[in-house]
């Protein structure tokens, strides 16, 4: 493990957030606040949205810098598990018991800024003299999906699903990697031999398989909204025909452990010699990299559309966000300073493998020299590729992408639903919560 003794555990967190929940407040809060004096140390508590043995570390790193540069500050860090953050700070949002800054997702923005918990960023990045370096799409599409048009976050890392492969399983198979959709499908079949523990694909079914899978419906459809003409498209006949195909990999050419497979149970069946064929993002590289050989994976673009086009999702990044709680802005936005700074952002997405949002970065010879970043940087720099945007600004969106996509999701997987049945309740949802917004917006 990678706790030092400043670092909170994350058990002792998820114990103080049931005491909230349940109403057994205890005598003292875990990030009860008080004015440090002059000769203390202002403390500032940090959570991150993805602890590990890979990230984990570049965290402590950068802290460890970061406090050097500023001994009169110390900072916290908080790492919550991935696929149960979102609960986490749901929680403590709940309860009013939210750290002074976090690491927080895009499409999160929304839902934390309408629940007031937020402290809008604006004045200190409109006097920030480097904030011309940031991304400027990242930053105006940020303020663009929250209701005041404020800035939230500032996004320190850029993302893109595409697909990982087992380049080595390919060559001896002698096959091509799938550059259509059809190729995709016939791969996960031929690459499959279940008599050696050999499966051509894996689906996520568990926890935070739902923006994988939306997107990888965009993908197959190269359709552009998410609503037109007031309903919504996940229901579109070319979700239905591509998750009619999709979800008949299941227990034929994938596990049978898919249903409930989460993040780390999916990347462990890649890299443990399980899986041929893995659809995730270019961040998974640092786990890939580490028990792989660089010959044997490498990422691929999603297939183009039957439209022919690529499509990336607007809005996948992540950011720093200051919650409204904090008695020490100041601080806080000296941390966001830093972490967004050309060595801060070089580090954090060079160990990652994700791609800077600094444009300074950009120009390393890392960037040039990385497979994975170089094929991200062909879909986002071909000119006919489609930027789809979901529904962010929906402040029910995560809510039921957990609640009835999730769970959606493995009934179909378990024979218990069937595709259209599934799609039209997503459907449905999402345009009662377009109607309510509308309402709202008024």
């Amino acid at each position: 493990m990678f706790w030092n003794e400043r670092t909170t555990s994350v058990s002792a967190l998820i114990m103080v957030i049931g005491l909230v929940l349940t109403g057994c407040n205890g005598e003292h809060s875990l990030f009860q606040k008080s004015s440090p004096k002059e000769d203390e140390l202002v403390k500032i508590v940090f959570w991150d949205d993805n602890t590990g043995p890979q990230r984990t570390p570049i965290w402590e790193e950068l802290i460890n810098r970061f406090e050097k540069e500023n001994p009169n500050i110390d900072i916290e860090y908080v790492g919550l598990p991935k696929d149960s953050a979102k609960a986490m700070f749901d929680a403590a949002i709940a309860s009013g018991e939210v750290p002074d800054i976090a690491s927080v997702y895009a499409s999160w923005l929304p839902e934390f800024s309408s629940r007031g918990a937020l402290l809008p960023l604006d004045s200190y990045f409109s006097k920030w003299s480097e904030n011309i370096k940031i991304n400027k799409g990242a930053i105006e599409f940020n303020k663009s999906i929250v209701s005041n048009q404020k800035l939230y976050g500032i996004p320190y890392t850029q993302n893109l699903d595409i697909l990982w492969v087992r380049s080595d399983w390919f060559k001896e198979a002698n096959l091509n990697t799938p550059e259509t959709w059809d190729e995709f499908f016939r791969s996960v079949e031929m690459l499959t031999d279940k008599s050696n523990n050999r499966y051509g694909y894996t689906i996520r079914g568990g926890a935070g398989g739902t923006f994988q899978l939306q997107r990888m419906m965009y993908a197959y459809s190269g359709i552009e909204t998410f609503f037109k003409d007031g309903k919504s498209t996940i229901n579109d006949p070319k979700h239905v025909e591509f998750l009619k195909r999709y979800f008949a990999l299941y227990q034929n050419y994938t596990p049978i452990s898919d249903i409930t497979n989460d993040y780390k149970a999916m990347i462990a069946g890649f890299d443990s010699g399980n899986i041929a064929i893995l659809q995730h993002n270019i961040g998974s590289f640092a786990e890939h990299s580490e028990a792989l050989d660089p010959e044997q994976f490498q990422a691929i673009p999603l297939p183009k559309s039957v439209e022919g086009h690529f499509v990336a999702e607007d809005g996948n990044t992540i950011g720093i966000s200051i919650f409204k709680g904090t008695e020490h802005p100041e601080e806080s936005w000296k941390f966001i300073r830093f972490i967004n700074s050309k060595k801060a952002q070089s580090f954090w997405n060079k160990s990652v493998g994700q791609i800077p949002t600094n444009l300074d970065v950009l120009s390393e010879d890392w960037i040039m020299t990385s497979p994975h970043i170089q094929t991200a940087q062909i879909v986002y720099n071909d000119p006919k590729t489609i930027h789809y945007e979901p529904p962010f600004y929906l402040p029910e969106y995560r809510t039921i992408l957990n609640t009835i996509v999730d769970t959606g999701t493995q009934a179909v997987l378990s024979g218990k639903m069937p595709v259209e049945e599934f799609l039209n309740k997503w459907a449905e949802a999402m345009e009662q919560a377009q109607r309510h917004y509308d309402g709202l917006s008024r």
